[in-house]
């Protein structure tokens, strides 16, 4: 079961970041947040790269799923700011076109966190080493 989390969290990570590069890049350039200093677009397009290597990752690098998992993890609550944006401002996109459908994304971050460490045994690396 957990191997079947891994992939199908890393394919959905390569669909999201293609969806960065090309047919929804513009939308998720709504989500980014003002104070971030590099432009929107690019930091759009940057993030796209990111989830696609996170992606590949949690397919291929079994072997260190455990780091690829928890480095995920960091990478959702890092880009959590940009979710509270969206919701915050009334921003749509992506089919969150209401505060309801806004909000409940705010709650679905934290499933992504437990996916990406339950599914790589991640956790394990944040347990103190007696």
């Amino acid at each position: 079961m957990k191997n079947f989390l891994r992939i199908a969290l890393g394919i959905a990570m390569i669909f999201a970041g293609i969806g960065h590069l090309t047919f929804v890049r513009e939308i998720f350039q709504a989500q980014v947040p003002d104070f971030v200093p590099f432009s929107k677009d690019f930091t759009v397009i940057s993030s796209g790269i990111v989830e696609i290597s996170f992606g590949l990752a949690m397919v291929f690098l079994v072997k260190q799923k455990e780091y690829v998992g928890l480095i995920l993890a960091i990478f959702y609550v890092l880009i959590f700011p940009g979710n509270i944006h969206q919701y915050t401002n009334h921003l749509d996109g992506c089919g969150l076109n209401t505060d309801e459908k806004r909000l409940g994304r705010l709650f679905f971050q934290p499933v992504l966190i437990f996916l990406a460490l339950y599914s790589t045994d991640g956790w394990k690396l944040l347990k103190s080493k007696k």
